[in-house]
């Protein structure tokens, strides 16, 4: 094999490494609401949620096209490979130290960082006029709609169910729950995979063998697959933090927080293609249910230990993914 199509074959390796993580990583995203009001058990939720985002990843690639042209434009040739390569090292980095102290940071957010990052240390263009507007912008409105939105549907189910009894209303959200975490997983595979399919083409355009950012079929089945297994794998010490650690959610504030997320996961991958987070998105919908209890339920000492890691997700990735090209490079 010639030295492109070996660094090529370590891109597309590398890349469905970082979706595996990206599914461990988020695996909790989808889940980790039904799992602690105990509406599903964690084998069947982590299931159900490998299926569904495997699904989702084939439903569209508005996203995966905008990271495969839109982030940086890496030159051809080997050392446009290397950039690619040094990007995602540093995202899968990112990822793991995060998942380690059990922060549900952003993979989305650490693949841009990281592949920022690697542009800047060298001569790689980047588009600061797509990471603003599809990136920067979207990282604070997303989750500001999501709180929103999940606080105010929260406050009119109240409403609606002030006279209910309140056996029967927990059970019937048990059960809705079920569906409302299975469309949450759809969204997490609709929105993440999608991020690995577009580092995939820009590996394969840099190397000149392919062109465009349409997404070869290959590639969209391979990256379902790997964030499919990820999610399989589980998010155990993510769960906890969203799940028990944030608030103590009941049934009818999971089944919310989960039907507003996923609304905004398809709204912003459909009509605006923009890759947004999806921890940002279900942690923000929870933060808002939570709300219309009291201010008190939220335990805002964890949640200021989230937003730092929010924050720092994209310069962190960024710097990792600059080291790691420094160190390709040294050893190439």
């Amino acid at each position: 094999m010639d030295p492109v199509g070996a660094v090529v074959v370590t891109v597309v390796v590398v890349a469905l490494g970082f979706a595996f993580t990206n599914g461990f990583h988020d695996a909790a995203n989808a889940v980790a609401t039904s799992i602690s009001t105990r509406a599903l058990t964690p084998r069947v939720a982590v299931a159900m949620a490998a299926v569904m985002n495997l699904i989702g990843a084939m439903l569209g690639t508005g996203v995966a096209e905008v990271i495969g042209s839109g982030i940086i434009t890496p030159p051809e040739g080997i050392s446009g490979l290397v950039v690619v390569l040094a990007g995602l090292a540093g995202a899968i980095a990112w990822n793991l130290v995060t998942w380690w102290f059990g922060l549900p940071s952003s993979s989305s957010h650490a693949l841009i960082g990281g592949l920022t990052g690697a542009g800047l240390a060298s001569s790689t263009t980047v588009h600061w006029d797509v990471i603003t507007s599809r990136v920067v912008v979207p990282m604070f409105v997303s989750p500001l709609i999501g709180f929103s939105l999940a606080f105010l549907v929260m406050l009119g189910l109240i409403w609606l169910l002030r006279n209910a009894g309140n056996q029967s209303t927990t059970r019937g959200f048990r059960y809705a729950q079920t569906l409302s975490a299975a469309a949450m997983a759809l969204g997490h595979g609709l929105q993440d995979a999608q991020k690995t399919m577009g580092v995939i083409v820009l590996a394969l355009v840099a190397a000149g063998w392919w062109e465009g950012s349409t997404i070869p079929l290959w590639v969209k089945l391979a990256a379902a697959s790997a964030i499919a297994a990820g999610t399989w794998s589980g998010g155990w010490r993510i769960m906890r933090t969203l799940g028990r650690r944030i608030i103590d959610l009941d049934p009818a504030r999971g089944f919310v927080a989960e039907t507003v997320a996923a609304t905004v996961l398809y709204a912003t991958a459909f009509v605006w293609a923009a890759p947004i987070s999806t921890t940002h998105t279900i942690t923000s919908a929870i933060l808002g249910v939570g709300a219309t209890r009291r201010a008190s339920a939220v335990r805002w000492g964890v949640v200021r230990t989230i937003g730092t890691a929010w924050v720092l997700t994209l310069p962190g990735a960024a710097a990792l993914g600059a080291l790691f090209l420094w160190l390709l490079r040294a050893v190439a």
